[in-house]
């Protein structure tokens, strides 16, 4: 009997790698914008088969921050 191969199918909010261009949707920047993250290396890319390019959505999520304001800079004026 062959065996047949099942692929595991993710929820997009619990996937860990995906797409540039889900990356760039979900931070609401353009995928030119990921790329550049991973050329400076503030992000990994994971290639698949040599065309595929992942990254880790933590990693990407990480990579954006909040800008401090001055009510939470924590220094007195």
């Amino acid at each position: 009997m062959a065996s047949t191969a099942t692929r595991k199918h993710t929820h997009p909010e619990t996937a860990r790698f995906v797409s540039q261009d889900a990356a760039a949707e979900r931070w609401g920047v353009s995928v030119d914008t990921i790329r550049r993250m991973i050329s400076s290396g503030r992000v990994t890319g994971y290639r698949l088969n040599n065309r595929i390019i992942r990254v880790d959505l933590a990693e990407v999520d990480a990579a954006f921050r909040p800008i401090p304001t001055v009510g939470n800079a924590g220094g007195a004026r």
